[in-house]
């Protein structure tokens, strides 16, 4: 089971301060709990572990191991939560150089997340020729960024393998009755599953949305959930602790987080929380900033700053207990690297040192740090972890008087780029704009 340790995080805000924010905490779950807060409408993942059945789970694994079967590529056309937790979870459990090495079944790729047009063409022409699928994802499929990538794709995939396979190779998650995507889907006689109406895009990893690109890719989705259930069905301690130390930490004067790991296949896992924090907390001009740093590797770059810079900062710490792999520094006998000091042990060993060495600097440069151990990286535990963040991001929403599942601001960008594009009934916009360019 996951833990968390906050004791190099104490003195950092007065035992007031924790203390209100504990009982502030405490009232927020409730509200949580009791579905009668802002954004209540949004809450059916709160007992979405629990509620997958047997049957869910069967069909999302029968359709994973058709297409895993049939193809060399499945493309996931989604962005945001659409996109995020599923590449969170391949990236944490895949082999780190599986795309140099051959394939067991179909490799999952990504598109519809940005509007590159040289990474649609490179991708695109790295399908030509290939036996491919898509699972495209979108409520509306109207979204731009994926609409524009599946209207590219979806028409190469027809002139390339022909409509009837793309027909069986286009797998829809999408709304149950309406929109443009659902009335395509029933057209075209593609498979489906559904996001449900009360699941956000950030919190819909443990919806077909991320659990139907993973069991493509290969892993155990039937654990990743069971992981989920461990803590949804446990006790509010875990994300109660978290969430009135981050934002204890906030009123202290500490408005950046920056999740720190020390382990690279969890650089996505750190994407995912950026937007799940992010785009919950940010807003009524209010919210702790989500950063994220892959240590050591960026010790050597941003370390500096984190360690001599304002302090505004504080750090949660992802540490891993058991590694999947061993790997043992050799003796040389010419030492000229002085490393036989170390011959012997274990990387992971010298990996753990550096992270206790670094907290310690740290701390010792005022960034105050919190703790969350992993016990591996593993399904059950990246299940248990995705389903901490996701409560403790409520709770700790409530508790800034924010709105946690609704996202205004990020519809600004959106208009502007519709005027700018000149697209019909944003006239008056399209004129104001380029006047001001």
């Amino acid at each position: 089971m996951i833990k968390i340790d906050t004791k190099a995080a104490l003195g950092a805000a007065d035992e007031k301060e924790i203390d209100a924010m504990r009982r502030a905490a405490e009232a927020a779950a409730r509200t949580l709990a009791d579905g009668d807060g802002a954004g209540n409408d949004f809450l059916g993942w709160l007992h979405l572990p629990s509620s997958i059945d047997e049957e869910q789970l069967a069909a999302v694994e029968a359709c994973a191991a058709r297409l895993r079967h049939d193809c060399e590529f499945i493309v996931a056309v989604g962005i945001g939560g659409s996109y995020l937790g599923a590449k969170a979870v391949i990236e944490a459990l895949n082999d780190q150089f599986a795309a140099y090495k051959p394939a067991s079944g179909a490799r999952v790729l990504f598109a519809g997340n940005n509007i590159g047009e040289d990474y649609l063409h490179d991708l695109m022409g790295l399908l030509a020729g290939h036996k491919w699928g898509i699972i495209v994802i979108s409520k509306s499929g109207t979204t731009t960024e994926p609409a524009i990538a599946f209207r590219l794709l979806k028409g190469q995939l027809e002139r390339e393998l022909g409509s009837e396979w793309a027909a069986r190779h286009i797998v829809a998650i999408t709304d149950a009755a309406r929109g443009a995507l659902r009335g395509l889907a029933t057209q075209q006689g593609y498979d489906t599953f559904v996001i449900p109406d009360n699941v956000g895009g950030r919190f819909s990893v443990l919806t077909p949305v991320g659990l139907l690109p993973i069991a493509v890719a290969g892993f155990d989705i039937r654990a990743l959930v069971a992981g989920a259930v461990d803590i949804e069905r446990g006790d509010d301690e875990l994300m109660l602790t978290y969430a009135t130390m981050r934002n204890a930490l906030y009123h202290s004067g500490k408005k950046i987080e920056i999740l720190v790991n020390f382990e690279p296949r969890l650089h996505f896992l750190a994407e995912w929380w950026k937007q799940l924090y992010g785009e919950s907390e940010g807003k009524d001009g209010k919210g702790i900033f989500p950063a994220s740093v892959d240590f050591t590797t960026d010790l050597h770059s941003m370390g500096q700053w984190i360690q001599d810079g304002e302090r505004t900062i504080f750090e949660t710490v992802l540490t891993v207990e058991r590694q999947l792999s061993e790997v043992v520094i050799p003796t040389d006998e010419t030492d000229l690297d002085g490393l036989n000091y170390i011959a012997g042990r274990r990387l992971g060993e010298v990996n753990h040192k550096a992270e206790l060495g670094t907290r310690l600097a740290h701390v010792d440069g005022g960034v105050p740090c919190l703790v969350i151990s992993l016990p591996a990286i593993d399904e059950r535990t990246l299940g248990q972890l995705i389903y901490f963040f996701e409560k403790a991001c409520g709770i700790s929403g409530y508790m800034l008087g924010v709105n946690p599942f609704n996202q205004p601001g990020v519809e600004a960008y959106k208009k502007n780029m519709f005027a700018l594009l000149g697209k019909p009934g944003y006239e008056a916009q399209t004129a104001a704009l380029e006047a001001r360019l």
